[in-house]
């Protein structure tokens, strides 16, 4: 076995680079794996292209989403103000002239804030296309965490002021005088259920908590969140002091009424409308290496499929025991007219009973979501990174890249290592390069390949390079960090971290 240092022939290599990094002597010694090494006979664990480059438009597409995302951020902030506004437009001057009514005044303006944000969370799991696309995925999945325990906050404060300002309005106890309120005021009763399905939906998306539950049993207690929205909503009509009035009467039924809109499109008309067009079915299902298969799909009209490389979609495999079910799996090769094709890593009882699939189940599916695709490039070349499963969507993104692609690929064991074929065949029409880093964590290369030095021993100029990161959130971590180390700016980082 050869090993090479990342050696190359660009102009403009980064003066920080340590030559020989992952050449030093004796770095392998007692190690069979875990470094990088060029093509050889025995274990290769390297790959090189070195063919004509296939014609690609290598013109750098235009910044990504940050228009967007800020006008995204204002409108949310314009609405939030409007919101509140509610409140100073039905409340009198003079009105606020005491300790209870002050109290009262806070929880008021909480409770307005918190509907406003309960809506925007449903809006985000509405599923709209045109959202993901505008926004990016992660950006909406990064902000629906952090309106989600703003949400808890807003309502728990909404609560606690409002219960404390009644209490010394009546001059008695604060337990007795929610009680008092359960019982007596107009739907209470649910909007105390909606409160402790919306503290219990908060408390299991505590990364901790969240990362022992499966899937599916998350998925369907994150689903309770529609009932928080309508257990609530008659709370906040009939309790809403500041929800009448003309504007009121218009401005918060037709926010329910956009959010209700953006539901339907997105969870029902839009799913309707693809697979009523393309028919989705199981065309075969193939072994790619350990515990790893492929399902090949095919369909009606799939060059109309408005899918990316890197995208990845909804399936509901339609079989006994798979078919209340959904999950997300990115395409692993770009989308074409004949077939489509995931790739799956059986790592519970459902997605091992997928590799038994028999050709011609029929599928559910929704989508293409995601933004992890080649038109959110800004530099004319490209670094891939992946860690186990997610290849996927990189072996997929490698046929959108331009020539000089790095795609760097991590897996714990040889026997993980899924597409080499494919992967070394792309490089060597693409003219790109392909660097397996293989071995435990604690291995030589894998322990170096995320620090500065490693990573500027095999991408020298990796600053000026966009660089596209799947796998698991520990590898993606890893790697931002290391790249915010190097300089490397936040709009070149595309991410697809496994999580949910």
């Amino acid at each position: 076995m050869v090993f090479q240092t990342f050696e190359d022939q660009r102009a403009g290599r980064d003066p920080r680079e340590v030559p020989g990094f992952w050449d030093e002597p004796g770095l392998n010694r007692g190690v069979p794996r875990g470094d990088i090494i060029v093509e050889a006979p025995e274990n290769p664990t390297g790959w090189q292209g070195s063919g004509p480059s296939i014609a690609t438009d290598d013109r750098p597409p235009s910044e990504a989403t940050s228009g967007n995302r800020l006008l995204t951020v204002l409108l949310f902030f314009a609405g939030l103000a409007t919101s509140l506004a509610l409140w100073l437009f039905e409340t009198e001057a003079g009105a606020v002239n005491d300790t209870a009514t002050l109290m009262m005044a806070i929880g008021r303006i909480t409770g307005l804030a918190g509907g406003y944000v309960l809506f925007i969370q449903l809006l985000m799991m509405s599923r709209v296309s045109f959202l993901e696309e505008w926004v990016g995925a992660r950006d909406l999945l990064r902000w629906h965490r952090w309106l989600g325990t703003s949400l808890v906050v807003l309502v728990g404060a909404h609560v606690v002021f409002i219960i404390y300002g009644y209490a010394l309005t009546a001059e008695t106890g604060v337990v007795d005088q929610g009680l008092t309120m359960i019982k007596t005021f107009p739907n209470m009763i649910s909007a105390t259920v909606a409160t402790g399905l919306l503290v219990f939906i908060s408390f299991i998306s505590i990364r901790t908590l969240r990362n022992k539950l499966n899937y599916e049993l998350w998925h369907l207690i994150h689903l309770t969140g529609y009932l928080v929205l309508l257990l609530g909503y008659g709370h906040q009509v009939a309790m809403g002091a500041n929800l009448s009035g003309k504007f009121a009467d218009i401005f918060w039924p037709g926010l329910g009424a956009l959010v209700i809109a953006a539901l339907v499109w997105g969870r029902l008309i839009e799913p309707l409308w693809l697979n009523s067009r393309h028919g989705f079915r199981v065309a075969e299902v193939v072994a790619e290496g350990a515990n790893t298969f492929s399902i090949y799909i095919d369909g009606r009209n799939l060059e109309k499929l408005p899918a990316k490389a890197g995208q990845f979609m909804r399936w509901r495999f339609m079989t006994r025991n798979g078919w209340w079910q959904s999950h997300p799996f990115s395409l692993s090769a770009a989308p074409n007219s004949q077939w489509l094709r995931l790739t799956v890593t059986a790592v519970g009882a459902h997605t091992a009973l997928l590799a038994q699939m028999r050709p011609g189940t029929r599928i559910w599916a929704e989508g293409p979501f995601g933004t992890f695709t080649a038109q959110r490039r800004t530099r004319r070349r490209a670094l891939l990174i992946a860690g186990g499963s997610g290849i996927a969507p990189i072996r997929a993104l490698l046929e959108d890249m331009p020539a000089d692609t790095i795609v760097i690929y991590r897996a714990s064991r040889p026997d993980e290592l899924v597409f080499r074929e494919e992967l070394e065949d792309l490089a060597e029409r693409r003219d790109a390069w392909v660097r397996y880093i293989v071995g435990s964590r604690n291995d030589p290369g894998p322990r170096r390949l995320f620090t500065p030095e490693g990573l500027l021993g095999l991408v020298p100029d990796v600053n000026r390079r966009d660089v596209y990161l799947c796998g698991p959130p520990g590898l993606v971590g890893a790697a931002v960090q290391t790249l915010h180390e190097l300089d490397v700016p936040a709009s070149q980082m595309h991410l697809d971290p496994f999580e949910f």
